[in-house]
This record gives structure tokens, C-alpha cells and sequence, in this order.
């Protein structure tokens, strides 16, 4: 009898999640349906790059940002947060190569005040400067150290958000995906991702659903301020979902995949991938135990179930788990095809699942002993910390800044 219950519990999860989740798994918000047309001259972008020991990854980041092919002013801020391996040099290094050091500024950070974690706090220190100009420019793009921009995306991406009227654009980096332990685990996390923030709903104004990717994110400088700026979620260990509910209420948002931005950082082995998932896994189940274990029963029913009463279950649990099994493979395959990768890997998601399974349950584990949220050593999740979504209202993020001074 328990078999049959949760056979039909993990057909029901995926005949919900085909149908009813905003088609997540076709793939059908990318970046080439973003609209809009060639920027006006008169448009002003201003790049923000929080960067923490990047040296090995800047040159080729930064020159990918100097080389865009874009007709308006385009000026980048890199904050050095406390880096010790020679960022900044590296970043000039490649500003003189590209004939591009007026156009490149280096703010250092004293790294994170208590509350904030270092991202936000290096994006807020940029955003900072930024506000500080002479001139308000048009956009702010937020963009991480590790990624490598062909040369037209930064037009789109200024041309689709002006036509879409959107106060946040955001791109989905495509992952390095080479090594076994990349080719096995990064296509499921970028399924994972979207069945979680399903892009289509996050681009619907209507819809209460709303996210961004953090290497990539163009957003109206205006419209953050109102939000009260990045001050209101200063603690988030997910900051670019929680970014982009907090702009979602300023207006229009959009998220979408894109083959014309990569990630450079590798990701060689199962431990690597580990770090990644193991930072804020937990964050995402906002360090609810009861939410672990919801999170851990549906995984079980979902993924793992199907496979083993498929081949060793009796009928009707049998048939029930086979049809969920297949159901989940079609799902899954898109995301495999996107990372040109064969299909009858899609039968393999329930190992995979186990992997993230595990890295979950590491995650709530390292957050109970105090070593939650590890980032370049950086523990930024500690015991006590409440959940990441929880916005301040202005008038306590102007009361805290009061505080503060």
C-alpha cells in the first residue's frame, strides 16, 4: 500500500510540474525573444563588478565587458573586496591593454559590515559610487568577475529592457561544462533553478513569482533606490532571487537563458559543485527544518522512488513509477539538448538527484554547526540568521541607516 501512496505521489509532482509550472523544462525564455531594437547613442550603462580573488578570471571577463559592441557610453566599476591574490592589478592590466582606462574604476571595500554579506555589500559599495555621479546613468548592470560576454549582449540586453519597459534584465550565464562531474551535475541545476523561479512566470507583471540570475542582472538605478536599495537585503545568501522580488515591485522584470554569456569558473570535481550547492541550499528552505523535511520527502517521492519501484516495485506501484520515470526524462532532456548533451542522460537525473539530495542535507548541516554559507572563506550564514526573503520597509531601512551613523 505505501508504494502505490507514493507512486502516485511522484506522478502527481510531475504531471503538476509539466503542466502547470510555467513549462519550465521547454527552455522557451531566452534572451534572442527579449525584443527591442539598437540602443540610442544617448544611452548610459555603468558595470559593477564585485570581484574577490579573481586574478586567474578578471583579464578575460573585463575584456569581454571593454570589447561590447555598444553606440552608448559604457563605464565599468570594479570594488576590490579585500582580495589578496592581485584583482586590482590584473583589472588594470587589462584596462591599459584595451586602450580602456578611463572608462575603468577601482573602488576597494573594507568587506561586509555585520548583516550583509560580502556580495551585497561590494554591489551596495559600487552602487554607492555610482549614486554619487554627476550624472544618473540609464542603466546599472551587475555582473560577476567570472564570465565572459560576447560582444553584442550588453546592446540587447539595453535595447530589450527599454522596450520592455523593465526595471531589472536578467540572464541565466550559461555554465562551464566539460569536466564528468560538470556534465553530470550542472545541466540539473539549471533545471533545478527554473522548476524552483519558473522564468515564464517571473517574467509575467501579474504573477507573484519573481527572480534573476546574479551574474548577470541590468536594472534601473532609480527604481533600486526606491526599493531602498540593496541595504533591504543586505543578508540574503540567494541575493539575485531576492533582488529580483524586491525589484519586481518596482515594476516589470524579465529573466531568460542565454548562449552568448559563459561562465569561466570551472568546476572540475564533485566537491566543487558541493561548495556551490552546499552555500545556500539551506538559505533557499529559509533554515526551516520542517521545510528540510518537506524538501527531502518530495525529492524522495519525485525522483528517487520512480527508478526503484520501476524495477523492483509490484503492479500497479510498478507501471505508476515507470510512467513518472518517463515523464521526468522527457522533462529533463531539453536541459541536456541545451547543453549539447544526449539525451538518454535523462535517465540518469535520479542519481543526480541523490547528489543534490545529499548537498542539502550538507547544507542545513553545516548551517547548525556555524559554517553556513561559506564563500572564499567567508561563513555568512550564521546560526541565528532569520530567512533571506524578508524585505525592510523604508522607513527601517532609514531608520537603521541612522543607527549605523
Amino acid at each position: 500500500m505505501l508504494a502505490i501512496v507514493i507512486s502516485a505521489v511522484g506522478l502527481f509532482v510531475w504531471l503538476y510540474l509539466i503542466a502547470l509550472r510555467g513549462g519550465f523544462w521547454r527552455l522557451t525564455e531566452h534572451d534572442r525573444n527579449l525584443g527591442g531594437h539598437a540602443a540610442v547613442p544617448a544611452t548610459h550603462v555603468v558595470a559593477i563588478v564585485p570581484a574577490r580573488n579573481e586574478a586567474d578570471v578578471i583579464e578575460k571577463s573585463l575584456a569581454s565587458l571593454f570589447a561590447q559592441q555598444f553606440h552608448g557610453r559604457f563605464d565599468i566599476v570594479l570594488v576590490d573586496d579585500e582580495s589578496d591574490d592581485g584583482t586590482a592589478e590584473a583589472a588594470r592590466r587589462c584596462a591599459d591593454a584595451c586602450g580602456a582606462s578611463s572608462r575603468l574604476t577601482i573602488l576597494s571595500s573594507r568587506g561586509p559590515d555585520a548583516g550583509w554579506t560580502g556580495k551585497l555589500a561590494a554591489m551596495q559599495r559600487g552602487f554607492d559610487h555610482v549614486r554619487s555621479l554627476p550624472i544618473d546613468p540609464d542603466f546599472v548592470l551587475f555582473c560577476d568577475a567570472d564570465i565572459e560576454f560576447s560582444p553584442h549582449v550588453l546592446a540587447r540586453l539595453a535595447s530589450g529592457a527599454t522596450a520592455r519597459g523593465a526595471v531589472l534584465t536578467s540572464l541565466m550565464v550559461k555554465l562551464r561544462c566539460e569536466s564528468v562531474a560538470e556534465r553530470w551535475l550542472v545541466p540539473a541545476f539549471i533545471f533545478y533553478f527554473q522548476k524552483l523561479y519558473p522564468f515564464r512566470h517571473i517574467n509575467d507583471p501579474d504573477h507573484p513569482a519573481a527572480g534573476a540570475a546574479g551574474g548577470v542582472m541590468l536594472l534601473r538605478p532609480e527604481a533600486l533606490a526606491t526599493a531602498g536599495g540593496l541595504r533591504a537585503i543586505r543578508g540574503a545568501l540567494i541575493d539575485d532571487c531576492a533582488l529580483g522580488a524586491l525589484m519586481k515591485a518596482q515594476g516589470p522584470i524579465w529573466l531568460g537563458l542565454t548562449e552568448d554569456v559563459h561562465s569561466l569558473r570551472a568546476y572540475p570535481r564533485l566537491a566543487d559543485i558541493s561548495r556551490m550547492v552546499v552555500r545556500s541550499a539551506y538559505a533557499q528552505l529559509s533554515y526551516s527544518p520542517w521545510r528540510l523535511a518537506g524538501a527531502l520527502f518530495g525529492l524522495a517521492a519525485a525522483y528517487l522512488a520512480p527508478p526503484y519501484l520501476a524495477l523492483f516495485g509490484e503492479s500497479p506501484a510498478r507501471e505508476t513509477a515507470l510512467v513518472s520515470w518517463l515523464l521526468m526524462a522527457q522533462a529533463y532532456m531539453p536541459t541536456l539538448r541545451f547543453y549539447g548533451l544526449s539525451r538518454w542522460r535523462a535517465f540518469a537525473l535520479p542519481g543526480v538527484a541523490a547528489c543534490y539530495t545529499w548537498f542539502t542535507v550538507e547544507s542545513a548541516w553545516r548551517h547548525l554547526s556555524g559554517r553556513g554559507g561559506e564563500w572564499k572563506g567567508r561563513y555568512q550564514a550564521p546560526r541565528a540568521q532569520k530567512s533571506a526573503q524578508r524585505f525592510e520597509t523604508p522607513g527601517e531601512i532609514e531608520a537603521n541607516r541612522q543607527i549605523e551613523v
